[in-house]
């Protein structure tokens, strides 16, 4: 087995605006931390994690169709952090499309610089304690995902070259408040890990982390109003806490065997609006005495309205699932904002081994819940949508039909599902 590791800078000037938080209209003015793009390859494989909120397919595909290795075995996914510029046009006006051209040629910098830097290497994996960082943000005591997958990558005579971990927290300890480039509390997981193992890269993937982040409701990101609580200070306790529980994870080596393969679903809209569309911006634009933090809401609301009015609303939404398997340890690769229960039964199924799924891969169409909460509503189910730009909302299955794609990929890898 060869391995390699690369990292790219693609930090934005200050000016651009930030991604994240629909009540943050002004643009970066500074940089707290590096944003960047971390690859690993292994054999003919890849993983890449970027420091962004999200990008679309065609970006995804745009990638993977350009480095070296085969499109179908490289896994492109977004770190999500609420503190990057925006990289998806449903969002808002404000793609910068210089910047975004920087930023596809550094994927496919940095998954070709990971295969160029492979030498032969051994894996192994653990699973570090519950950091108990992440809340369940629509339900009181509702369930997180508390796995810590941490895979160790070393050379042949034993150095580190890498440490990816995985842990499913929304990176938005700051909040709309905040105007400074940062991948939020994961720069202070890599920052830990890598200050343990001096010349190696750490690389964090984010988790299924649709319902949870570190204590507050998604409506309370919606104001610009500071928090003594989502401070950087708050991320880097949080990032050093979680840093600390991978460190001391167990390991136990892989095989000397790499797989991948990757499937399309179709996933189903629901407009759950109860009125039409006209006479919902109609209503937005009435509300002339909105607060100016819920007047950018509206306004997202009725550019989304007055855009859908005018077509129809497409059957479904073509998802890509894939999965790598590193030596027996599988690596599930989901699109969008994926829920605990989802993630929670994936790995149920796997009968609790050892095992990275991942949210934000390929590409981020929003929220896509499990059928048990569609019945509570909320942002995630009935809102989000719009601020993402997409037509209505995901239909409830197609949170379980991502899963059963997840599952027939397994299989096929010969993985043992319960």
């Amino acid at each position: 087995m060869k391995a390699g590791v690369a990292k790219i800078d693609v930090t934005p000037p200050a000016g651009l605006l930030m991604s994240g938080f629909a009540a943050r209209t002004l643009p970066a003015e500074g940089t707290h931390d590096p944003l960047t793009v971390r690859a690993i390859a292994v054999d003919d494989t890849a993983l890449a994690v970027v420091d962004v909120l999200g990008f679309d397919a065609d970006f995804s595909a745009h990638v993977r169709a350009r480095c070296k290795l085969p499109a179908e075995r490289v896994v492109l996914t977004a770190l999500h952090n609420h503190g990057g510029p925006v990289t998806i046009a449903g969002l808002r006006d404000g793609v910068n499309a210089a910047y975004l051209q920087r930023l596809e040629d550094a994927c496919v910098a940095a998954i070709d610089d990971a295969v160029a830097a492979q030498q032969p290497a051994t894996l192994t994996i653990g699973m570090g304690g519950d950091p108990d960082v992440a809340r369940n943000r629509r339900h009181t005591e509702g369930i997180t995902e508390p796995a810590l997958p941490v895979l160790r990558v070393r050379s042949a005579d034993g150095r580190m070259l890498a440490v990816l971990t995985s842990y499913a927290c929304h990176p938005v300890v700051l909040g709309a408040d905040n105007r400074l480039w940062t991948a939020d509390y994961p720069h202070f997981v890599r920052v830990a890990i890598e200050e343990a193992h001096p010349g190696a890269l750490a690389i964090f993937a984010t988790g299924c982390c649709g319902d949870a982040n570190t204590g507050h409701s998604a409506y309370a990101s919606q104001r610009l109003g500071a928090s003594a609580d989502r401070s950087f200070e708050t991320a880097e306790r949080l990032g050093r806490r979680i840093a600390a529980k991978a460190l001391v994870a167990p390991e136990q080596p892989l095989q000397q065997t790499v797989h991948a393969t990757d499937c399309m679903v179709d996933l189903n809209f629901e407009r759950r609006e109860q009125r039409s569309l006209p006479e919902l911006a109609d209503a937005w634009r009435a509300e002339a005495s909105a607060d100016p933090t819920r007047k950018v809401l509206l306004d997202h609301w009725i550019k989304w309205a007055d855009q859908w009015a005018a077509v129809p609303t497409p059957d479904n939404w073509p998802a890509r699932v894939s999965v790598l398997d590193w030596g027996g340890l599988p690596l599930v690769a989901l699109p969008g904002e994926i829920f605990a229960e989802t993630s929670c039964s994936l790995r149920s199924a796997l009968h609790q081994r050892p095992a990275f799924i991942l949210s934000y891969a390929d590409s981020d169409p929003g929220y896509i819940p499990p059928r048990s909460e569609f019945p509570f509503g909320g942002y995630e189910v009935d809102e989000a949508h719009r601020y993402m730009g997409m037509p209505a909302s995901f239909a409830p299955g197609s949170a379980e039909a991502l899963a059963d794609a997840a599952g027939d990929c397994l299989r096929k890898l010969n993985f043992n599902l319960a």
